[in-house]
């Protein structure tokens, strides 16, 4: 079975950083993109099967991109990572059709979990 393709969107440097060394750990492709834009870029290059899409961003923030992303992948899976808990925030994403969010600072285990559920779901 191939790798599945993982995107991190985060404009914070370090929270990119952790995410790469835990999902490379765990067998997963990782790409990386620091905002919104460069995110949509990358899901009409990459096609990644799996979407970590920070919020907050400067520009474009997550909810916008998720929006744009959608338009170009329906069936890509996205989980919002939040530095907040933010109730609304995490209605918007699921009716924009994220399958998840997470908030910061991550449970690595919950995020290997919901990952590893959305990925035996979906065939690769």
């Amino acid at each position: 079975m191939m790798a599945a393709r993982v995107l991190v969107v985060d404009d914070e440097p370090g929270a990119v950083e952790l995410l790469q060394e835990f999902l490379v750990a765990k067998g997963y492709e990782v790409i990386a993109a620091s905002n919104g834009a460069e995110a949509v870029q990358k899901v009409v290059e990459e096609r990644p099967h799996l979407i970590l899409l920070d919020v907050r961003m400067p520009r474009m923030d997550g909810l916008e991109a998720l929006r744009r992303i959608r338009e170009i992948d329906k069936e890509v899976a996205v989980i919002m990572v939040t530095g907040v808990n933010e109730e609304e925030i995490g209605r918007q994403a699921m009716a924009l059709g994220a399958f998840d969010y997470i908030v910061k600072p991550l449970d690595l285990p919950y995020l290997e979990r919901s990952l590893w559920y959305k990925i035996t779901m979906m065939t690769l």
